[in-house]
């Protein structure tokens, strides 16, 4: 059985920096990119970031303008975001999820396998 499952989510200050983990349990680890999704209240979910099975390969949405970093530790079967320079905007539930093998390149959540349930991030103003 596949299991994904977040941490690190919780309140920082505008400004401040947050990292989430994303371990995943249950299949091969190193066969799967992983996504990073968030969902804004009011607004549709956005995929924001995604590693490919190697680690070689990295996306980010254009909307981060470089403050987010997305890097995994096979022997952990753990994928980190760390997220910086956090404004109120950033404030969302963040999603983990698995695809096989390599990202697609727009970070669309179409072909993804297996969702965690999510960690809260609150940036306060």
């Amino acid at each position: 059985q596949v299991q994904v499952k977040e941490s690190g989510g919780g309140v920082v200050q505008r400004g401040g920096s947050l990292r989430l983990s994303c371990t995943v349990s249950g299949l091969v680890f190193n066969d799967y990119a992983v996504n990073w999704f968030r969902q804004a209240p009011g607004k549709e979910r956005e995929g924001i970031s995604c590693i490919n099975w190697s680690g070689y390969m990295k996306y980010y949405a254009d909307s981060l303008k470089g403050r987010f970093s997305i890097s995994r530790d096979d022997a952990k079967n753990t994928v980190y975001l760390e997220m910086n320079s956090l404004t109120p905007e950033d404030t969302a539930m963040y999603y983990c999820a698995t695809k096989r093998y390599d990202c697609s390149p727009n970070l669309s959540d179409a072909e993804i396998n297996d969702w965690g349930k999510g960690t809260l991030v609150t940036v306060s103003p």
